[in-house]
């Protein structure tokens, strides 16, 4: 059982580094970085649509099947993102009768809500991981593998959100490392709970996917459409891109 732990944790350990992956982007000057973030952006919101619907909810009907739990679960992900907004911009702006006070705010509401959707989804990572290797070592290492590869490309448009959120680099990339730490307690529930760890799972992962169907749908697109004279074309081949990865690494898989 020592060997679970420590196994596991060294594991969900290498999967948080890497969201560092975005210090690739510090070589880059500040205006010419500048005009690759919507590229980011786009292909950011194509994985994003991608995890959810080719990655997340066939996991989760293959072991539970589809029935109204999966409807209910998927809807409160995007309910409670959509609230989770809302409470951001309450903060920022408050109208109270014809007076509204207005709070300066360099981080856009969106930047916030993807860094809670991001943690949720890296704790969802860290109880999979502990999961698998509950039932072997070996599972365990191949499912490790599997998610850092599905973690470059969600880490990289992460990073790409959060600096076209208003972030600079250096904060954008401590707080996405901060955020996918919380894949280790994840890892630490799931062992200490063992067989209660996948039913939580269950809960979660079509929480997790209607909270990336909210942010993609509602906060990336939108940002999409306000550039929407520059490059499209390119807009939307990293969108179709942002896709594909997600359906190469399942076929990998």
């Amino acid at each position: 059982m020592n060997s679970v732990w420590l196994y596991s944790l060294i594991s969900v350990f290498l999967v948080s580094l890497v969201s560092f992956i975005g210090a690739f982007t510090l070589a880059i000057k500040k205006k010419k970085l500048q005009k690759i973030l919507i590229y980011l952006i786009s292909f950011s919101a194509g994985a994003l649509f991608g995890d959810a619907f080719i990655h997340i909810l066939p996991e989760v009907v293959k072991k539970n099947g589809f029935g109204l739990d999966i409807s209910f679960s998927l809807l409160f992900g995007i309910f409670l993102f959509f609230i989770l907004e809302k409470i951001v911009h309450y903060q920022h702006y408050h109208c109270e009768g014809n007076h509204c006070d207005i709070k300066p705010r360099k981080i856009h509401s969106f930047a916030y809500v993807n860094l809670f959707g991001g943690g949720l989804h890296n704790f969802i990572d860290g109880i999979i991981i502990a999961v698998s290797y509950l039932a072997n070592i070996q599972i365990g290492i191949a499912t490790t593998l599997a998610v850092i590869l599905h973690e470059i490309p969600h880490e990289l448009g992460d990073f790409g959100i959060l600096v076209h959120g208003g972030f600079t680099r250096a904060k954008a990339l401590l707080v996405n490392f901060l955020s996918a730490l919380i894949a280790v307690v994840g890892t630490i529930l799931a062992l200490w709970l063992n067989n209660a760890a996948e039913q939580i799972a269950s809960f979660l992962l079509p929480l997790a996917a209607g909270g990336f169907i909210y942010i993609a749908g509602s906060d990336l697109i939108p940002e999409l459409h306000k550039e929407a004279g520059k490059g499209a074309l390119l807009q939307t081949i990293f969108f179709i891109l942002g896709i594909a990865i997600m359906a190469i690494l399942l076929i990998l898989g």
